[in-house]
């Protein structure tokens, strides 16, 4: 092994435990591996920065775009408000019908993108089938990654190998030759993975998910109410004229002023420089001693009415409560609710903090937000709606479909099978064909150039522009030739279909810890040089790795959209082990017995 071969190997292995830890963020350790590689001389500066301007990152870009032009014109809020019709309260049927709908949806948009058009109609349809969500989401989420399978442009990894295998050097020479992928050669293999994928859950892991009926009352379900009393502002407290930043709750209680009862009248969306008035009643959210603390030591006097009011609900006059996820890539992930001033800005009082299935307990305004969060809000329903538009937050509530642009809808459907078909006969590369379909999308006001922008998962662009030199730095030092010689040598007594086999689990692995995206991209260079050696056809190891980066169903953090569900399913961290471990291992079966049939391993 040489210095140089050595050197990328450590930058692997480091890279490898970042992405594992989550100490910095995905997108910062490819810039980190990216700087690394250019500064030890590895790569070229033009080799470094060459990622940005790969043909798959431009198609990654275009396509997030597209996929916000079919959400915004309500294509798949049409089909999931649709599905509950079909399935008639059965729950197989209804897991059937839900997984095969998401999964051709993600053929066709971003798999996190169907997740999120599909949750708010999932909770909606859990509601009125009497399901509890638990039972619903999991198999969402897995279908959305299974449907990515379908096509070309169904999740970045397909686009990732198809681009390395076209350009992969010396490939050119071999027998078979090292063409990309074509838009559909992704289908057969993807429907035997979403089909066979939908009869597991509907009769095998369906009893494996777990029961959990999140929805029985909102303010229960976030420990609300044993927070929450009603506080009487007495005529001699020295709180009666002060703003409620001056009244110093937060800083000196930990409390929360919600909301303000005066004159009968319930001022729902409190600001932070309204006045108190003699006798308003203050409600309070917070913990009980530090309660009974403000009351000695401020005038105030317990509410006898209070009981009644938070038995019904907490909604009271002209307020509703909601809850809202903060999306993934949203640019407020890091910062606080009071660095956002999000009662200021939305009019919405936050009454509790989910994470991971577990309610935040004391102050939340300083917590640092984190993508996936959920937030228990309260406020009038005309500032639930207009956060609504809002990209940074995905509202668990009904879907308005008068709120998409429905007119716009085939123009839409148009554009999209204008481009599938122009990509399936081979005219335009479908990184061309798709910048013109995202193009015609603004120029016809399908979306807008604000939305187009919004809607680009950069994290996602800076993660695959900085990862794509570590698999040019592999290639020109022979790492991934050491590496694959290493797989060979030690697996070669088993045959082929072993070592196809061991490249899948080591992929399955690593997604699990890390990006799809970037597990194909430090796998995908080693699985074409172990073609090689065994002078067999490249695709089928490459088909192998693209299976195995989307089977992201044994951890909660292994997919973005396994993220989005996890709180509004109240999952538990092993539930998602329990049921897709199954799934991890069916998919498995299918590459050793059934891929080689579709891509023959010797032509």
């Amino acid at each position: 092994m040489t210095f140089e071969i050595g050197l990328v190997l450590s930058i692997l292995v480091a890279s490898v435990i970042l992405f594992a830890t989550e100490k910095l963020r995905a997108d910062l350790v490819a810039l980190i591996v990216l700087a690394s590689l250019a500064v030890t001389g590895l790569v070229t500066p033009q080799e470094a920065f060459a990622g940005f301007a790969n043909p798959a990152v431009v198609t990654v870009v275009v396509i997030f775009i597209i996929s916000e032009g079919l959400f915004l014109t309500g294509i798949a809020d049409f089909l999931g408000v649709r599905i509950l019709k079909i399935a008639k309260s059965s729950e197989p049927r209804l897991l059937v019908a839900m997984m095969l709908t998401v999964g051709a949806v993600s053929a066709f948009i971003n798999n996190v993108g169907a997740t999120a058009v599909f949750l708010p109609a999932m909770l909606i349809i859990a509601r009125r089938a009497k399901t509890a969500p638990s039972k619903l989401l999991m198999p969402l989420a897995f279908a959305s990654a299974m449907g990515g399978n379908l096509t070309l442009i169904g999740t970045p990894p397909n686009i990732l190998a198809s681009s390395i295998l076209r350009e992969y050097p010396g490939c050119e020479n071999f027998s078979f030759g090292c063409t990309g992928f074509g838009f559909f050669d992704f289908t057969p293999m993807g429907l035997l993975i979403l089909g066979v994928g939908t009869l597991y859950m509907a009769f095998v892991g369906r009893h494996l998910l777990p029961n959990y009926d999140i929805h029985s009352n909102l303010a229960e379900n976030y420990h609300v109410r044993e927070y929450l009393s009603e506080l009487k502002v007495l005529p001699s407290s020295p709180l009666v004229g002060k703003t409620l930043i001056d009244s110093r709750f937060g800083k000196e209680y930990d409390l929360t002023i919600v909301s303000i009862m005066r004159n009968g009248t319930d001022q729902a969306a409190v600001r932070r420089y309204d006045r108190i008035k003699a006798n308003d009643t203050l409600l309070v959210e917070g913990r009980l001693d530090k309660i009974l603390q403000v009351m000695e030591q401020q005038g105030l006097q317990l509410e006898h009415d209070a009981t009644h009011r938070r038995e019904t609900g907490l909604q009271p006059h002209e307020a509703t409560m909601a809850e809202v996820i903060l999306d993934v890539g949203s640019t407020l992930a890091g910062l606080n609710l009071k660095q956002i001033r999000f009662r200021e800005k939305y009019r919405l009082s936050v009454l509790a903090l989910r994470r991971q299935g577990q309610t935040i307990s004391g102050s939340i305004r300083e917590e640092p937000l984190r993508q996936g969060d959920m937030l228990l809000v309260q406020g009038k329903l005309e500032h639930l709606d207009l956060l609504r538009g809002n990209l940074n937050f995905l509202v668990l509530g009904p879907t308005h479909l008068r709120r998409r642009r429905t007119a716009k809808a085939p123009l839409a459907l148009g554009i999209l099978m204008v481009m599938l078909l122009v990509v399936t006969l081979g005219w335009l590369h479908i990184s061309v064909a798709a910048l013109i379909a995202a193009v015609t999308m603004i120029v016809s006001r399908v979306i807008n150039v604000n939305e187009a922008y919004k809607s680009i998962d950069w994290q996602s662009v800076f993660l695959i522009g900085g990862m794509l030199p570590l698999g040019t730095a592999m290639e020109t030092t022979n790492a991934a030739k050491f590496l694959a010689d290493q797989i060979t040598d030690s697996m070669m007594g088993l045959g082929p279909l072993a070592i196809l086999a061991g490249i899948y689990l080591l992929t399955a692995i690593l997604t699990q810890t890390m990006s799809n995206a970037a597990a194909t991209v430090l796998i995908a260079p080693i699985a074409i040089n172990v073609a090689l050696d065994l002078q067999a056809d490249p695709h089928a190891y490459l088909m192998a790795v693209v299976v195995a980066a989307n089977s992201s169903f044994l951890t909660p953090i292994a997919h973005q959209s396994n993220i989005l569900v996890f709180g509004p399913g109240g999952y538990k961290f092993f539930d998602f082990t329990k049921v897709g471990f199954g799934l991890t291992i069916l998919n498995l079966v299918l590459v050793i017995f059934v891929l080689p049939l579709i891509w023959p391993l010797y032509p």
